[in-house]
Formats: structure tokens, C-alpha cells, sequence
């Protein structure tokens, strides 16, 4: 690991080149959150299911327009007077009958065939989550960029396959795909990002695109207005895709990670990027005048290893010391982060019935708590603030699940959103702390596992729509004690602030549990007495 880090402080450090290429991966992401929130928006279901049929009212309503329209064809039910989700009325015969069809799309999704809604979540959900655990494997053998310019070309036109598709079948199958590509580009980028940074700009990288991804979060909804069709609104994404790969797959945007090439002796390959590197940090690769090496001389001590690319498998987590388990502790500290969240978006249903405030209230909760994780995380140390924002999350998921009942809706409110800002910091936080802990030689195995147990907690919930809700009360039950269990796991992770990177395994296993209050020496390393005090202490009061 030692001479790994020489190598990239001669070719200039973090220096002009390596800071522009960072800030430059920040760009995709307002894409792929696009992508990633879209979910929410294609699957959303109005009050009113079916499309109100002008022919149906009298001559003198038809030219109505807007909720005047809905307020004619709808009938109301029940002493509260609801709109009816999936009736119309026919004014030729007073009684309602019912509606001839959803909303214009080729399959219906409503009313009795409502449960392909969550089967289409869990088929996206399950995209990413094989998308993490495969192509985060295919990073550590091919390449962060081959995985993100692979997974770009296959994206497009898998996006653009999606706006075509003619079938419910189709569609699943697709979006199945789907999700997995962009989960590839995902995670390709960010192991890039992470490696390009030193360990006092890590932070404030990662969490500047966790920015960009809500900024893509925040501009969906104004697309969908702007388009008003779903089957335009994923050709768009497409094309977003498209201009990403046309941009970003050149090697000048996104060349290969050299910390990667010299993990696995890839020194020919990484010598072209380093040089470019540095000379574009104004650093003479050849200058031997400074006091370290020059990047010639440390580059032709790593070149007398082996000439052959030496990768490791994945499997090989499995034979270290600590490392499977921090890697567990983190998983399921994703597993909890992302699976609670259900939780609390219920909990926030009744006190916020309508649709775009709980979305817009979620995407400014997340970059709420990438701030916070920004100004704490460095200063504090990662094992405390994720163990704050588990502690957090426990609490709020028990206050909610205990008092439902008997608390005003005011508190019901602030716990269903401090569950969320806690929820979605300790996700953030549990990615960057497993990049950070997994060695370059399986960063992307063991990152894709702890993001695909992130996605597996979010299937929690559509495979329960699946059963028409029963199980939510035992579902908060389960992640209410699992969030009580990880914050005992948490304890047992090492601090991974300011250090470099593991290369390898040996690396990995080094980083041990450290004390998490940091203060004053203990008493007990101090002298009983004074060294005034001390002169005296072989002699009786006779003597003295």
C-alpha cells in the first residue's frame, strides 16, 4: 500500500487533473438519480384511476377541462363523499357503472390488476440488486471504465426498448435489465471517483454527488410535466444515457483508475495515465531533485514484480481476518437504512396525503443528510456519526411504532422525518465506509454487496403491496429491532477517516477497532507522585 501511495504522490498528488476529473463524475449522476427516482413517479396512481369519458355527460358538460371535469364524472362515495377510484358516471342512467378503462397506456395497472404495480418494483429493485453484485465482480476483473461504458451502451438501449415495450411481460423483463445496467454505471463511477480522491477530499467528492443525484431527483417531476407520457419520459432517459456515453465514454472524461491498474500490476497501463497525470499537476515525471523519488524511478521498482495482471477473486473476502465482517456489519447496516425507510414514508402518509410534497420533502431530507454527513463525518470519524444516525433511526422507527396510537399528528410528523434524515445518512454513510474499508483488489465485489442489500431492504415493501399490506406491522416490527441490533454491530467497525485506501487484502485486515471517544491521557499513564514528590520518596521523615 506504501508504494502505491509514492507512486501517485509523484505523478503530483491530488493535484489539477485528478480534482477536475472528480468534479467531472459528479455530472452523470444527475442522470442516474434521475433514473433512480423515476420509479416513484411511473408507478405513482392517481385518486381517480380511469380516464373521465366526455361522451358519458351532457352536451353542456363536455367541454369541462381539469378537476371541473373530474368533479362531473366522478361519483362520490360513502357519508365522507370520496371520489370513487374506479367507477364513472353515466348520466343517461343515473347509476354508476364501471369505467371503461385506465389511463391511457396498452395494459391496465389498476384496480383489480393493481399487484403488477409492486411485481414491476420488485423486478426493477431486483435489476439493481444483481446489477451490484455482478458487475461490481466485473469491476475488479475488467475495469472501472469497460463496466461504465459497457453498462452506458446497454442502458440506452435498454431505455429506449422500455418506451417501445408492447407487453406487461415485456416490460418486466426490461426494466429487470434496466436496473441492472444503471446499477453497473453506478457503481463503476463511484469506485472511480473514490480512488481518483486522497483521504481528506474523499468526503467532500462523494458527498458533492450524492448533490447531483438529488439535483436529477428534483428535475424529474418538472420532465414528466414537460413530456406528459411515460413512453416519452423513458425515451428522454435514453437519451440522457446516450449523451452520457457519447461524452463521458471518451478516456479523456474517464480514463481507467490507476489505483486499480497498480493493485493488480497493471504498471504499463497505469504509467500512460500517471504521466498525463502528472504533467498536467505541473510535476516533471523524471525531475529526481525533489526529496521523494521521481515517477519513473517508483514506477520501475513496481514493474519488477509480476508482468502478468494478478486479480483476486471475490471469494477470497471469505479467507480474511476482519474484513468479511465489517463487510457484514455494513451490509446490514444498508439492509436497515434502506428497508426502514418504508416505515416512515406510511407513517408521513396521512400527515401529507398528497403526492409531490412527501417526494420533494424526501429528495431535500437526502441532501439534508449528505450536509450533515459533509460537516461530521470528517470531523467526528465515520463509526460515530453512522453510529448517531442508526441510534437515530432506531429510536424514531420505535417512538412511531409504539406511540401510532396515542401521539398527536404534529409528533408523528417530526419522527416520520427524522427517521427519513437519519435513514438516508446512514445509507450514504455505509457506502463510502465500505469503499473506504474494502481493498482496491475487490472494492467492487464488496460495495456491490453492500449496496445490493441496500436494494434488497427497498424490495421490503412492494413485496408486501404484493399481499395487500398485511405485513406492514410486522414488517416495522423486524427493521425497528434490526435497527436496534446494528447499532450494536456498528461498534465493531474500525475508523477509516484519513487513512489511504487497502490495496489488498493483508491491507484490509490491518484496519482494527479503534477506541470511539477520542479525550484526554488516562489517569493511569500519569506518575502517582510529582517530581518534586518523587526525590523523596526512598526516604523516611527521620531523614528528611
Amino acid at each position: 500500500m506504501e508504494q502505491e501511495a509514492r507512486v501517485l504522490r509523484a505523478a503530483g498528488g491530488f493535484g489539477r487533473a485528478r480534482r477536475l476529473l472528480a468534479a467531472a463524475s459528479w455530472v452523470p449522476c444527475i442522470v442516474l438519480g434521475l433514473a433512480l427516482s423515476s420509479e416513484a413517479l411511473l408507478t405513482a396512481q392517481p385518486g381517480h384511476h380511469c380516464r373521465p369519458d366526455p361522451a358519458l355527460l351532457p352536451p353542456a358538460l363536455r367541454a369541462l377541462r381539469g378537476p371541473a371535469l373530474l368533479d362531473a364524472a366522478i361519483p362520490r362515495l360513502g357519508p365522507t363523499r370520496t371520489p370513487s377510484p374506479c367507477l364513472l358516471l353515466r348520466y343517461p342512467d343515473p347509476a354508476p357503472r364501471t369505467c371503461p378503462g385506465p389511463r391511457p397506456v396498452p395494459w391496465n395497472l389498476v384496480c383489480g390488476e393493481g399487484w403488477k404495480v409492486p411485481l414491476e418494483q420488485v423486478s426493477h429493485l431486483l435489476g439493481w440488486l444483481l446489477g451490484c453484485v455482478v458487475l461490481g465482480a466485473g469491476c475488479d476483473r475488467f475495469g472501472r471504465r469497460t463496466v461504465f461504458v459497457a453498462s452506458l451502451m446497454l442502458a440506452t438501449g435498454l431505455g429506449a426498448s422500455e418506451a417501445l415495450a408492447a407487453s406487461f411481460p415485456t416490460l418486466l423483463v426490461l426494466r429487470l435489465l434496466h436496473g441492472g445496467t444503471l446499477a453497473g454505471a453506478l457503481l463503476a463511477l463511484y469506485l472511480a471517483r473514490l480512488e481518483l480522491c486522497d483521504p481528506p477530499h474523499r468526503l467532500a467528492f462523494s458527498m458533492g454527488a450524492g448533490l447531483f443525484s438529488v439535483a436529477g431527483t428534483l428535475l424529474l417531476p418538472g420532465l414528466a410535466a414537460l413530456v406528459q407520457d411515460w413512453h416519452l419520459l423513458q425515451g428522454l432517459g435514453a437519451l440522457m444515457s446516450g449523451l452520457l456515453l457519447l461524452f463521458w465514454g471518451f478516456p479523456a472524461l474517464f480514463p481507467e483508475s490507476p489505483c486499480w491498474l497498480l493493485a493488480t500490476d497493471q504498471v504499463a497501463r497505469a504509467r500512460k495515465i500517471l504521466w498525463h497525470f502528472a504533467e498536467a499537476s505541473g510535476v516533471d515525471p523524471e525531475d529526481r531533485s525533489l526529496e521523494e523519488s521521481s515517477l519513473v524511478t517508483e514506477l520501475a521498482m513496481l514493474s519488477a514484480g509480476s508482468p502478468q495482471p494478478q486479480y483476486q477473486s471475490p471469494l477470497g473476502l471469505l479467507r480474511t481476518q476482519v474484513t468479511w465482517r465489517n463487510g457484514l456489519i455494513l451490509g446490514f447496516s444498508s439492509l436497515v437504512g434502506e428497508g426502514i425507510r418504508a416505515s416512515f414514508r406510511r407513517s408521513l402518509a396521512p400527515q401529507v396525503p398528497t403526492f409531490y410534497l412527501p417526494y420533494f420533502l424526501e429528495a431535500g431530507l437526502e441532501a439534508a443528510a449528505l450536509v450533515f454527513l459533509l460537516l461530521t463525518a470528517d470531523r467526528c470519524g465515520r463509526r460515530p456519526v453512522l453510529l448517531l444516525g442508526t441510534m437515530a433511526t432506531g429510536l424514531a422507527s420505535l417512538l412511531l411504532l409504539a406511540g401510532a396510537q396515542y401521539l398527536p399528528g404534529w409528533t408523528m410528523l417530526s419522527l416520520s422525518v427524522l427517521g427519513l434524515l437519519a435513514s438516508r445518512a446512514v445509507s450514504a454513510l455505509s457506502s463510502l465506509f465500505a469503499a473506504e474499508i474494502f481493498p482496491t483488489v475487490i472494492r467492487g465485489a464488496g460495495l456491490g454487496l453492500v449496496l445490493g442489500a441496500g436494494f434488497l431492504g427497498q424490495a421490503a415493501d412492494p413485496l408486501d403491496a404484493l399481499h395487500g399490506r398485511r405485513g406492514f406491522f410486522l414488517q416495522h416490527v423486524v427493521f425497528a429491532s434490526l435497527a436496534v441490533l446494528a447499532l450494536l454491530c456498528v461498534l465493531l467497525l474500525p475508523e477509516s477517516r484519513g487513512r489511504g485506501l487497502p490495496q489488498s487484502l493483508q491491507d484490509a485486515d490491518r484496519l482494527r477497532r479503534s477506541p470511539l471517544l477520542r479525550g484526554c491521557p488516562r489517569q493511569d499513564h500519569l506518575p502517582l507522585l510529582s517530581p518534586s514528590d518523587s526525590c523523596w520518596a526512598g526516604h523516611t521523615p527521620q531523614q528528611r
